[in-house]
């Protein structure tokens, strides 16, 4: 039986289950929070004044700070790309008629949330160009990307467990940092977000984990392929407007170092982590092949932090068109 047919196999088997990882690890609508739960409420008669103080408290915080939101916002706005990645993966009906494809389309209605709660606060915040975010995102969208896994489940499921820890890790650390400042609405959505995060990558590195259980070797040798190429930011083809794609990306990653918000000491702490979740330390029954790949996993995480450890951050912001320096203090 070919690779390919065998994965098929295992996507239907965890798909008995998809009830079950539905009911752990998403909330139904009428239950988790909305934006406009977040936001001034435009219904009251202290609207304004709830905009005015949202506006005043927004005043106090830093460039970067700007940048790293408006990056984090962009990436969750570019959902589109995401559900039409997911829903091509093999074990997923793109035509949306089996378990797989109501997980997908159910992350992809709590995700939808981010981008809008986020979107409106920087609306309301009076502190970036919302028409160059707007055009930044709408490049996005049309530029897609590539993250290297094809339609192979194993290697986007290794990809997301990836991918949702980094984010909560992201919006947590925003959220921490607005509360310093005094923005408590911006740290509330911030906080929430990321809660949501860690539940997706729960759930994702609980697909790897039943996957190691049946077919190890190829989840090994999936794992390692994954690590070995380094796992790229869903908003790797970051651009501004009148620009082709460029090194955007690497300047709003500048920013998230220089602040703290998401590291390389994060990037390499996130694959030590999910060695350890997955226990691969453990597994039995391996290929030589994977044994091998097993043997590079283990020592990779102390490679990758001594390389980090050289890592020079730029000290100077790159000047985005999202945010005039001028307008933030």
């Amino acid at each position: 039986m070919s690779i390919k047919n065998i994965r098929l196999e295992v996507m239907q088997l965890l798909e008995k289950n998809i009830d079950n990882f539905v009911n752990d690890y998403l909330i139904p609508v009428e239950k988790i929070w909305q934006p406009t739960d977040l936001l001034p409420d435009s219904e009251k008669e202290t609207f304004f004044e709830e905009v005015k103080e949202l506006r005043e408290i927004a005043k106090d915080l830093p460039y970067d700070f700007w940048v790293v939101l408006v990056g984090d916002t962009i990436t969750e706005e570019a959902l589109p790309t995401y559900e039409s990645w997911l829903i091509e993966v093999e074990g997923v009906d793109n035509e949306g008629r089996n378990g797989w494809s109501r997980w997908v389309k159910n992350w992809t209605g709590e995700e939808n949330r981010h981008g809008d709660v986020l979107n409106k606060y920087l609306y309301l915040s009076g502190r970036v160009n919302m028409r160059e975010i707007e055009m930044t995102t709408q490049h996005l969208i049309n530029d897609g990307f590539d993250i290297g896994t094809g339609r192979d489940p194993y290697k986007n499921f290794v990809y997301t467990s990836f991918q949702e820890l980094a984010t909560y890790i992201s919006h947590n650390r925003v959220a921490q940092m607005a509360k310093k400042y005094g923005d408590n609405k911006l740290s509330k959505m911030c906080k929430l977000i990321a809660g949501d995060e860690m539940r997706h990558h729960m759930a994702y590195s609980e697909f790897i984990n039943q996957i190691f259980k049946v077919d190890p070797s190829e989840m090994m040798l999936a794992f390692q392929y994954m690590m070995k190429q380094k796992v790229v930011m869903p908003a790797h083809f970051l651009r501004e407007s009148g620009q082709k794609i460029s090194s955007a990306f690497e300047h709003f990653s500048d920013s998230a170092q220089r602040i703290g918000v998401y590291t390389a000491h994060d990037y390499v702490d996130i694959m030590q982590k999910l060695i350890e979740k997955w226990e691969i330390d453990k597994i039995n029954g391996l290929t030589d092949e994977a044994e091998k790949a097993r043997d590079f996993l283990m020592k990779l995480p102390a490679r990758m932090a001594r390389v980090s450890e050289r890592l020079v951050v730029p000290q100077e912001s790159h000047i985005f068109k999202w945010v005039q320096p001028a307008l933030v203090k």
